[in-house]
């Protein structure tokens, strides 16, 4: 196993914090960090670090938390996958410091958020998380709301890659060959563990779409599986990446026979290093 899907697979939603401040150390490391973060869709996401305190700040799944961290975006095509891609490079690289986080779509007083992250007209705020070190032990509260939404459980690999068109899964032994990146997109975190990605395999171009459920988009938030698409993107590229290859992303719409509610988003391709 590598190391990157070491961090994937052992990252876990934190609700329940310890109480303590994230130090000065970490909180350096973090924003510098954050100020690298980048997207293959070339859109910038702006973070800023809240005091949950100082901005009255608060979740009611939430307990023990001091800092909140915000990502803001400008409304455009492609803004809800960039964001997701951008979020989850700060989420795992959290978790490599030992610092919790959880994605906060709903449970929360946006508008509260919204100001104190200085949200402007043309931008959205899609998620925020909270930052902070992870309580011994998961309030009651917490290990509920993991077993309702099945977050220990995943897709198998056969039901989210398939093979040239749509629902034509992949041969055993191309899984198999590639297993380390499928876990890696199996286990990217989803709005209630939904997994609304499917990847279509053509030779060596990877086409992303958006299974689409109902009650996932607004006018406030965007389209919430978007970014969870986003999510398991930056999984797949971060991973090709750690074999030293140098994959491109491109929009070029195969136009594949597809249901009614999916949507294309991206295209990888798988380039050599």
């Amino acid at each position: 196993m590598t190391d990157l899907l070491k961090i994937i697979k052992g990252r876990m939603s934190v609700r329940t914090f310890d109480g303590r401040n994230v130090s000065a150390e970490d909180r350096e490391r973090l924003l510098k960090y954050i100020q690298s973060v980048a997207n293959p869709f070339r859109i910038n996401v702006s973070f800023v670090l809240l005091d949950a305190k100082e901005n009255g700040l608060s979740s009611p799944v939430i307990a023990g938390e001091n800092l909140y961290l915000a990502g803001k975006v400008d409304r455009l095509p492609n803004a809800e996958a960039a964001y997701g891609y951008s979020f989850e490079k700060v989420v795992l690289f959290a978790w490599s410091m030992g610092i919790g986080t959880t994605w906060i779509g709903g449970t929360m007083k946006r508008e509260l958020f919204e100001r104190a992250a200085d949200l402007k007209e043309n931008e959205m705020m899609p998620c925020v998380t909270p930052l902070g070190y992870p309580a011994s032990k998961r309030s009651l509260k917490e290990t509920l709301m993991r077993k309702g939404v099945g977050a220990d459980s995943r897709l198998s690999a056969d039901k989210l890659f398939f093979d040239g068109a749509w629902d034509k899964p992949l041969p055993p032994e191309t899984l198999t060959e590639m297993d380390d990146l499928a876990q890696m997109v199996r286990w990217a975190p989803s709005a209630v563990n939904k997994q609304p990605w499917r990847i279509v395999v053509s030779k060596d171009r990877f086409h992303f779409y958006e299974k689409k459920d109902n009650g996932f988009t607004n006018a406030k938030t965007g389209d919430l599986q978007k970014i969870d698409v986003g999510i398991a993107l930056c999984h797949f590229i971060m991973g090709l990446e750690e074999t030293g290859k140098k994959p491109e992303v491109i929009l070029s719409d195969p136009r594949l026979d597809l249901p009614a509610n999916v949507e294309y988003v991206a295209t990888v391709v798988n380039a050599q290093a």
